[in-house]
């Protein structure tokens, strides 16, 4: 597993974007989260030791998650990127968007209906972004899809967007002042992703975490923790 960030900085989009980590990170180093620049990190990919080998070790790489992949600011950038992932097909790379709305704005000449090696992740948090967001994701030539609904603000019916859907990673909100999870969203998710046979992740709490009517109150530590002791990942068959 590697991570690339080829560049950095973001803006808020979205609802789920009010207590984004980036952006509260960013502030507590004097950074500008505003200010989308180019990182040292740019060429990492096909960066080489002197014997010749990449530096990068084959695997999944995890792509702008310190931004956006199809953020406006990278437009100038991106096309030397989709060189770089096309050049490393001993990696997959997989990244985060909140602007579906602008893949064709953002995808290389040659990209046909995906590249093998790249998976994107539609980003929704409530069911009026959702029935924006994977409705257009869901027609979009993409060889592999994944849904990531983090922080999840509400139960959301995303059953008729699951075809050709591989993982639903699904995760609370991380703040002092979070939005509160509720296990029964999260248990319907799950249902409806076992209903498609679709793979389905719990991946973590939120901070203030309701389950049978009792809210919770859980610290950073804790909240992937207690998510992976609910014990309802499901794989697909």
């Amino acid at each position: 597993m590697s991570m690339w960030n080829p560049w950095r900085g973001c803006r808020k989009c979205s609802d789920g974007c009010l207590h984004c980590y980036i952006h509260k990170g960013d502030e507590k180093r004097g950074i500008n989260t505003q200010d989308i620049i180019k990182t040292k990190d740019f060429s990492k990919p096909v960066e080489r030791l002197k014997n010749g080998r990449y530096k990068m070790k084959s695997g999944i790489v995890y792509t702008c998650f310190s931004t956006d992949f199809f953020i406006e600011d990278a437009d100038k950038w991106r096309d030397e990127c989709w060189r770089m992932i096309k050049e490393r097909q001993d990696c997959t790379f997989l990244f985060l968007t909140k602007r579906i709305e602008r893949f064709y704005n953002c995808i290389p000449s040659d990209w046909g209906d995906g590249y093998e090696n790249v998976v994107i992740c539609c980003t929704v948090e409530n069911q009026k972004n959702a029935d924006i967001k994977l409705k257009i994701f869901s027609g979009l030539p993409i060889k592999h899809k994944c849904i990531t609904a983090q922080p999840l603000l509400e139960n959301i019916d995303m059953e008729k967007y699951l075809d050709n859907i591989e993982l639903v990673v699904v995760g609370g909100e991380s703040d002092r002042n979070a939005r509160p999870l509720k296990y029964d969203w999260v248990l319907d998710i799950r249902s409806q992703c076992e209903r498609k046979n679709v793979s389905f992740e719990f991946r973590q709490c939120g901070t203030y975490f309701i389950k049978d009517r009792k809210m919770y109150k859980l610290q950073v530590k804790d909240l992937c923790r207690q998510a992976r002791l609910a014990g309802i990942d499901f794989s697909r068959r």
